[in-house]
């Protein structure tokens, strides 16, 4: 096991293997083991390129050898910055082979992100793009080399520019792939580093084994019914944990099918590759789902033939009721909701779940070994339909992060459940019911507020598109309710939506305190809200406002 981790408990390990769960391959076998399977089939598509499994596996192993060539090997950390291209998928697959670990970074990610990665993980190499929709990576990369001095080497997929210390990826690839230098990773061991889904300071690093993931793959790809027959769109970058794994482009690839690759999840775009690719499958987070929807309904791109869609996930963030109920009249396919963590955890609800299930739930776990707990403030756990934090252990849930023994104190507990910072509520079938996140509950003078139940109370006006409810700072009440609402088309007004909620009977401590009409939400870099971006925005204005009042004179109003 990689120095800085934790490992499962041996009885554990013992119990997960005699299950079945851990099957003693690696990441770099299931590619392999697809391409034997199925030579000629399209593999992956995009920028332009069509690779059949056979070309991808090839690609692998003579990049595999080069990078052993070039000193990169066994145990190595790698920074891998890619946007949405072929070469993603080279790349990982010759790391897995070469017995190096991948350090995910995503595209939107910048120099403090990015240069963290590599110095916290002591990466020997950073792989990034040229350029993508604007963007210098490598200037980015050059930036990163110059503050790391740790940081050995930089490969670019595409033109280096004629910066100094990038090498061509083109250049490392061997001629012929050498197989006998290739290494045999120990399948207990860590595969890959992943980012943490946490939104305050800088992302803690999850280590995945490769019998670990490849279950959570497995099983996934079973539950989601993908075949030989499935194309997959990955719309978001698809180095973050929901579109490589849940089921994600490993996913496909173990069943033999086709993903399609997207440079950005605009519907302009992907719609256009669901009507071109004969897409059957996607998975986007809820503002992107809404953007699909609003796209369709109003006729922008309602000519689209999109009868191959058979399956839209969405997760990420929990799916309001009111924009679920949209997706099968809208996009003429069945909606499944995916609740999961980077950490480990996914849930998800299942073809044979009825509407109402589909619709209000998150899912239920993967697995007959995802240990569950719901409990309350004083750690208890609570009745079936009583809001609590969730708390999980299980054969794919990791037992602490990357080097954070501190931090592995207070979110795991000592026998092992890992505390995710949810709020949910449980159903007696076992499906989850996400509330919020439990920094996301607004007090409200004692009164708790859960965002996720007054945003969908909000998406039921028929002239609001988006909304997300944030605390603001007040002296009176410890915090209040800002609702910041995204209009379709024209805003409905304060008054008119503040109506409109009491009309629906919602409880007077729930009706937002302040609205906030904007064209836009700030986003995290796989295009989730970005609600302490919104908690800070509204902090800052209220505090200015207040020091600006009077002494003893209350801040101004919503």
């Amino acid at each position: 096991m990689l120095a800085g981790c934790t490992p499962w408990p041996p009885e554990f390990a013992d119990r997960y293997r005699a299950a079945g769960y851990w099957t003693g391959r690696t990441l770099g076998a299931l590619l392999r083991d697809a391409a034997r399977r199925h030579p000629d089939r399209t593999a992956v598509v995009g920028a332009g390129e069509r690779w059949t499994y056979a070309e991808l596996d090839a690609r692998a192993d003579r990049l595999a050898t080069g990078l052993v060539r070039r000193g990169i090997g066994p145990g190595d950390r790698v920074v891998v910055q890619l946007p949405n291209r072929p070469e993603v998928f080279e790349v990982v697959f010759a790391l897995f082979r070469a017995g190096a670990l991948p350090v995910y970074a995503l595209p939107a990610h910048r120099r403090a992100e990015v240069g963290y990665l590599c110095d916290f993980t002591g990466a020997r190499a950073l792989v990034t793009a040229d350029t993508d929709a604007g963007f210098d990576f490598r200037g980015l990369a050059a930036e990163v080399r110059a503050a790391v001095p740790g940081l050995r080497d930089v490969l670019v997929a595409g033109d280096t520019g004629g910066r100094p210390g990038l090498t061509a990826l083109a250049d490392v690839r061997a001629e012929a792939a050498d197989p006998a230098a290739l290494a045999d990773p120990d399948p207990a061991d860590v595969a890959f580093l992943q980012l943490s889904g946490g939104t305050t300071g800088l992302p803690k690093l999850i280590p995945r084994t490769h019998d670990d993931y490849l279950y959570s793959v497995r099983a996934s790809a079973e539950i989601c019914g993908l075949t030989p027959d499935t194309v997959y769109l990955g719309a978001l970058p698809v180095v973050h944990n929901f579109p490589m794994s849940s089921p994600g482009f490993l996913g496909v690839l173990h069943a033999g099918g086709t993903v399609v690759l997207a440079p950005d999840p605009t519907p302009a775009t992907c719609l256009a590759l669901i009507e071109a690719e004969r897409v059957t499958h996607t998975a986007v987070v809820p503002p992107v789902a809404l953007l699909w929807l609003d796209a369709v309904e109003k006729g922008a791109q309602a000519g689209r033939d999109l009868s191959s869609l058979r399956v839209l996930q969405v997760g990420g963030a929990k799916f309001a009721p009111e924009a679920a109920r949209r997706v099968r009249p809208v996009l003429g396919c069945a909606l499944q909701q995916v609740f999961g963590m980077a950490e480990g955890l996914v849930n998800y609800t299942r073809p044979e779940d009825d509407e109402e299930t589909t619709v209000h739930t998150q899912g239920r776990p993967i697995s007959p070994d995802d240990e569950i707990r719901v409990v309350g403030p004083d750690g208890a756990e609570v009745a079936d339909g009583e809001a609590g934090e969730l708390l999980t252990r299980g054969p794919y849930t990791i037992r602490g992060y990357y080097r954070a023994p501190e931090h592995n104190a207070a979110a795991f507990t000592p026998d092992g459940f890992y505390r995710t910072g949810d709020i949910v509520r449980r159903t007696p079938t076992g499906h989850l019911v996400v509330e919020g996140r439990a920094k996301d509950q607004i007090n409200r003078g004692g009164e708790k507020v859960a965002p996720d139940e007054v945003e969908d109370h909000i998406l039921a006006h028929p002239a609001v598109h988006d909304a997300a409810v944030v605390a603001v700072p007040d002296p009176y009440l410890g915090e209040r309710a800002c609702a910041y609402v995204i209009p379709r088309g024209t805003a409905p007004g304060r008054a008119e939506l503040l109506r409109f909620l009491r009309g629906r009977g919602l409880a007077a401590y729930k009706i937002p305190d302040r609205v906030e009409f904007v064209d836009a939400f700030p986003a995290t870099g796989i295009g989730k809200v970005s609600r302490r971006e919104l908690r800070a925005a509204i902090a800052a204005e209220t505090a200015r406002a207040a020091g600006a009042a009077p002494d003893g004179a209350p801040p101004p109003g919503p």
